[in-house]
């Protein structure tokens, strides 16, 4: 197969670059590891999305964002989507998908408030914002003649010159990608899918750890196959950890969106007092790295598993209109939020680094372009501004069409060397799942434990010591067995936490999500 762009990844990012390319008359290929869109990140999004409020200005969206990012935000991205951000929402989301975003009686638009936001200015669809704007980009993108959508696809590899090329001087050559072999899931044959660009939007790596609100699909493979195609890779250690998740055995660490708190929601004790206070002005719209730790402190000298979340000054009439989906999926669970307060413990959430790209959404690797959380644009700095992911990956997927069609002629006038086809040397064909659970186990173990919300040189040492380990006897089991979905995520997922226990164990200074005790 043979096209002009191969996007990886369904959310947002994916769809907004994959949409305006098709748009223009270019071949695009859509490729998700799953049966849908709805394993996405942006799916499972519950808050909302950063536009502009009363009295909001350019400059003040540039110091929050800069300002949650502890100060090490790149000053280019962040004026780019403090800029551009409220313009593409409207051009695109609004005009262009028609996402339906909740509005108040009077037909305007409403916003919310989030943590660390000078204003309000959180643009929502009740508390299923992402599912919204998922649903609304299918349906535009499935107008899009030039769309191919290749669902129950996985991603195996970046297809590169100087990897995957018959040329005898491809040694020679810049990094440059060609395509990606992708493993059908239903038939277990990796195909050649051969593109002029490829665009990385493949999303987090929630699932490497214990606690996390990402949902099954987010094994950090996009991190994982840049850096095996050499891509360079930065802020791996800037893991965001959303205080507040549902704490019940069978609520799977479901997210309370923060713009709960943003409405009034109050985090207390077990006994219902208040103590964010105690840790910042802000109290419970703080940054999220800072109240998550209070959280933690709080749970370490008290012994109890859980805090609490009080929406009682919200109005009792008020949470079930304003929060449906928490609402019902609480209730379902045995809790009504209405009556009583949700039980709730810190999980991670979202990567502020990932696969280094400039503002044009380039990477090292030529031909290579990464869009949304998979991304390092450096706009998140060393802690993400709540509601930005998403803007985020609109804004560069936005950014990456353009580019690429104003210099067609670079990126589309490309002739492919001779590349090869996947060769399965696999001799295992039955993948025993106790060894896959056991690993998966093992590893999420050891990233909460020692790579967690709380770190310190011993912590870190003890992780790299046990996930190399770890990564040698995957990679060898990877080598010897038949292709499968589940064994491509495990080796993706090992050795995204070791880039994350790496880069932590490199990064000696205390900073924003990144927090050493040491």
């Amino acid at each position: 197969m043979e096209f002009d762009a191969v996007v990886v990844g369904s959310g947002i990012a994916g769809s907004v670059t994959a949409y305006y390319l098709a748009k223009q008359g270019y071949q695009v290929v859509l490729l998700d590891k799953s049966e849908d869109s709805s394993e996405s990140n942006t799916y499972q999004a519950q808050g909302g999305i950063s536009y502009q409020g009363e009295k909001d200005s350019i400059e003040l969206r540039f110091q929050d964002i800069m300002s949650a990012g502890a100060g090490i935000s790149n000053p280019d991205a962040v004026s780019i989507v403090a800029e551009q951000g409220p313009k593409l929402i409207e051009e695109i989301l609004i005009n262009e998908f028609n996402v339906d975003f909740s509005r108040k009686g009077d037909g305007s638009l409403d916003f919310t408030d989030e943590g660390a936001h000078s204003v309000r200015r959180i643009l929502h669809s009740f508390d299923t914002t992402g599912r919204s704007i998922q649903i609304a980009a299918n349906a535009a993108l499935k107008k899009q003649k030039n769309v191919t959508f290749l669902y129950d696809h996985t991603a195996v590899d970046i297809i590169t010159w100087h990897h995957h090329s018959s040329d005898k001087h491809r040694m020679y050559k810049p990094l440059t990608a060609l395509g990606v072999y992708a493993l059908d899931n239903n038939t277990k044959k990796v195909e050649k899918i051969l593109s002029k660009i490829v665009v990385l939007a493949s999303g987090g790596m929630g699932r490497i750890y214990l606690h996390t609100t990402n949902p099954i699909s987010a094994t950090g493979d996009g991190y994982a196959m840049a850096a095996r195609a050499g891509a360079r890779l930065v802020n791996m250690e800037f893991t965001q950890f959303h205080p507040t998740t549902l704490f019940h055995p069978k609520g799977n660490n479901f997210l309370i969106s923060e713009s709960v708190r943003g409405e009034g929601a109050v985090i207390t004790d077990t006994h219902g007092r208040p103590f964010m206070h105690k840790y910042h002005e802000k109290k419970d719209l703080a940054p999220r790295d800072i109240v998550t730790r209070a959280i933690l402190s709080e749970l370490l000298e008290s012994g109890e598993k859980f805090v609490l979340l009080d929406l009682s000054p919200i109005g009792r009439n008020n949470i079930a209109a304003r929060f449906p989906n928490i609402y019902k999926t609480c209730l379902e669970l045995g809790i009504d939020i209405t009556e009583t307060p949700i039980p709730i413990v810190p999980a991670f959430h979202f990567s502020c680094g990932g696969v280094m790209s400039d503002i044009q959404g380039r990477t090292n690797i030529e031909r290579l372009f990464a869009a949304g959380e998979v991304a390092c644009t450096g706009l998140h700095g060393a802690n993400r501004l709540a509601s930005t992911s998403l803007l985020e990956a609109m804004v560069f997927g936005k950014i990456i069409s353009d580019y690429t069609i104003k210099n067609k002629d670079t990126y589309f006038n490309f002739k492919f060397p001779e590349v090869r086809d996947w060769i399965d040397t696999g001799i295992i064909n039955i993948i025993d799942p106790a060894l896959i659970k056991q690993d998966w186990t093992y590893l999420q173990n050891i990233m909460w434990n020692y790579v967690g919300p709380v770190r310190s040189k011993k912590r870190l040492q003890r992780a790299l010591i046990d996930l190399r380990n770890l990564q040698e006897d995957i990679e060898n089991f990877y080598r010897d067995a038949k292709m499968d979905r589940k064994m491509v995520e495990l080796r993706n997922a090992i050795q995204t936490g070791v880039l994350v226990a790496e880069h932590s164990w490199a990064n000696r200074e205390s900073l924003g999500a990144h927090y050493r005790i040491d």
